[in-house]
């Protein structure tokens, strides 16, 4: 019989509302309660009790610690995390990037707290808790479960506020589905070599976002540098344009020693280099590492696991090998070629 453990860490499925709203307050006890899943037995830990908006480095961190140190374990045949929404794309991409082992770990959360009368947390963790212990998960890395589908956690991010089905795939769209408790995958997650789990230095490496606008300028960007910035992500617009205003920022940042990576402001489509006078050629030609599908969340985190784990000159390399498609034909592209 499969045995899953629910590593608990907060966010909205443990909240419950106070007079200053609502707030993480239930623990993996309280959440696993009640949800059964055929054929599967269930062990809870508390890793941490917040929102995720309040998450800092060394939380993500010290989770992905506690996701390997419950794989060290022989007789644990998966993971679920139990994570707020608004920054589950940054903890999940960062357990997917330093994960080796077969066994799933599977990213859940809900939309609606604890104690609302329709509450979606226990439906999403009994498919999570399925999806963590079918065979069919096994070698996919870390998956994000969700109303139930599916997504890579590699380019997967938060497209709704509100919506109980919040999350979609930069480059795609999901990659299976779990229904009845069964999980059904239609594409394979791409994934790149796992990096070296990150040490206590990742928890202050700083990296730092600039968002471009129509009459910005190097300011904020300047600014980040002289933070002590090690890593700038760019959040550019259209295909990855920055602005004329940048470019000379961007190449005495980059000569400096600051990785800078250019991403985009649009929720679809790669980052691509087609535009000069300031735009994605001069950004690149400046030193700028396209982000192509990685979102700036997770571009972020990337930029600060490298700064951490890798020698300089291997950055670029490795930051290539992450940004690129996250997995081939998906469901959602599958329903597109078939309309006709």
């Amino acid at each position: 019989m499969p045995h899953i453990v629910v590593l608990a860490t907060g966010g909205t499925i443990s909240s419950r509302s106070g007079a200053g709203g609502s707030v993480a307050t239930d623990g993996g006890p309280a959440l696993v309660a009640g949800v059964e899943v055929a054929g599967v037995t269930v062990e809870s830990v508390d890793v941490l009790r917040k929102n995720s908006f309040n998450l800092t480095l060394r939380d993500l961190r010290e989770l992905s610690e506690a996701i390997a140190g419950q794989l060290g374990r022989a007789e644990v045949d998966g993971i679920v995390v139990t994570h707020g929404t608004d920054t589950l794309e940054e903890s999940a991409f960062l357990a997917d990037a330093v994960h080796s082992d077969e066994r799933p770990v599977v990213f859940t959360g809900s939309q609606r707290p604890a104690d609302h009368p329709a509450s979606d947390g226990p439906g999403n963790l009994a498919d999570a808790i399925a999806l963590a212990a079918d065979p069919a998960a096994r070698g996919r890395g870390v998956l994000v479960c969700f109303a139930g589908m599916v997504f890579a956690a590699r380019g997967v991010h938060k497209a709704e506020t509100l919506a109980p089905a919040p999350f979609a795939a930069h480059d795609s769209g999901a990659v299976g589905l779990v229904a009845g408790g069964r999980a059904m995958f239609a594409a394979s997650p791409v994934r790149p070599a796992a990096l070296p789990r990150p040490g206590r230095g990742f928890d202050d490496i700083r990296v730092d976002a600039v968002v471009c606008h129509p009459g910005g300028d190097r300011t904020l960007f300047d600014a980040a540098v002289a933070a002590g910035a090690r890593g700038i992500v760019l959040i550019g617009t259209g295909s990855g344009n920055a602005s004329a205003a940048l470019i000379d920022a961007i190449q005495a940042a980059t000569r400096a020693g600051v990785v800078v990576a250019l991403s985009t402001r649009v929720p679809r489509g790669p980052v691509v280099p087609l535009y000069g006078g300031g735009g994605g050629v001069d950004a690149v030609g400046a030193g700028a590492l396209p982000a192509v599908t990685l979102p700036a969340s997770q571009a972020r985190i990337l930029l600060a696991l490298l700064l951490d784990t890798e020698p300089a000159d291997r950055v670029a390399h490795r930051f290539a090998a992450f940004a690129g498609p996250a997995h081939g034909t998906s469901i959602t592209d599958r329903k597109k070629e078939d309309t006709p």
